[in-house]
């Protein structure tokens, strides 16, 4: 009888750690699935942020271009061109280039060679 009672024992606990593992087996199986369909969405996810990107970086640069920008300026802002009498200079004209540039003086006289 004794001998019956502890081979009972012992199946229960192999059948139990049996059961333990192919229920952890597949908890990890399903977890393993959970991540790679969350891994798809994260890609899916990286790839229209991408498609985002470009389309917003082509949109700048339509922004910056002078066209754009003067349109804006004239529509949006109501500008336009200052007429000639309200244009004041900044300052001299630039030299002309065939002009030789003027050389400054030098703030040091010309040393003089000291005989030995």
């Amino acid at each position: 009888m004794r001998h019956e009672r502890s081979f009972l024992v012992l199946w229960t606990l192999a059948v139990s750690a049996a059961t333990a593992a192919f229920v952890l087996h597949l908890s990890l199986r399903v977890r393993a699935v959970e991540l790679g369909y969350e891994l798809g969405r994260t890609h899916a996810h990286i790839a229209r942020l991408r498609e985002v990107k470009r389309v917003l970086e082509l949109e700048l640069s339509s922004h910056k271009t002078p066209e754009r920008v003067e349109f804006v300026a004239r529509t949006l802002l109501g500008m336009s061109e200052p007429p000639p009498d309200r244009i004041l200079p900044a300052g001299p004209l630039p030299a002309e280039p065939d002009a030789p540039a003027p050389t400054a003086p030098s703030a040091a006289p010309p040393a003089e060679e000291q005989a030995p």
